[in-house]
């Protein structure tokens, strides 16, 4: 597998659950700060010039928590997700599709303090958002209780970014609690080194 990324970007959630994996892959480094994203061969990678992206023979995919998603049913050895007959895998996939569909766009409305009527929003609201998962995390450790899966990458590389790199949302014992049992895991500090 190639994974196509770029430093401070959300490149960080791919790299930390390739890293949880353990398997081999290679990094490929697409700045986007040079505009490396915005190349022909890049663009025939994924047409949005956004990372990261995936290439694993003949697929080709971009979107993180799909990456997420994709990554961890080829490689199930590495237990990051429910099996596809385990009661708790629509929460698994809840939450790691909540990452990207609700909580990404909350962090952008508190931090640019817009408003938007709850009842068009998909996310709800800043406030629902944050309280849903702020609850969630109440019994822990992770989303699905002891076992660490791939939504807590997702959630987890997404509340670090908003929180603890860039102070765009306030944080809570609860989200504290969570981040520092992420930051903890020798995958996300090898990804952290990556991405610095």
């Amino acid at each position: 597998m190639k994974l196509y990324w770029s430093p401070r970007s959300r490149s960080f959630t791919t790299l930390w659950l390739m890293e949880e994996t353990g398997q081999p892959y290679e990094r490929v480094l697409t700045d986007i700060s040079t505009g490396a994203n915005k190349t022909p061969d890049y663009l025939a990678i994924n047409p949005m010039g956004k990372v990261p992206a995936l290439v694993d023979g003949d697929v080709t995919m971009a979107e993180a928590a799909a990456i997420c998603a994709y990554v961890v049913d080829r490689y199930p050895q590495a237990r990051l997700a429910p099996a596809l007959d385990d009661p708790r895998r629509a929460k698994y996939l809840q939450w790691l599709f909540f990452a990207t569909g609700c909580i990404e766009p909350a962090i952008l409305q508190a931090y640019l303090k817009f408003e938007i009527p709850t009842s068009t929003a998909a996310w709800g609201s800043t406030t629902q958002t944050f309280d849903v998962l702020d609850r969630a995390l109440e019994t822990g450790p992770w989303l699905l209780g002891d076992d660490f899966t791939a939504a807590d990458v997702a959630v987890g590389a997404g509340m670090n970014y908003a929180i603890r790199m860039f102070n765009m949302v306030p944080t809570r014992p609860n989200f504290d609690r969570y981040l520092d049992a992420c930051a903890a895991r020798p995958a996300f500090q090898t990804a952290a080194k990556l991405v610095a």
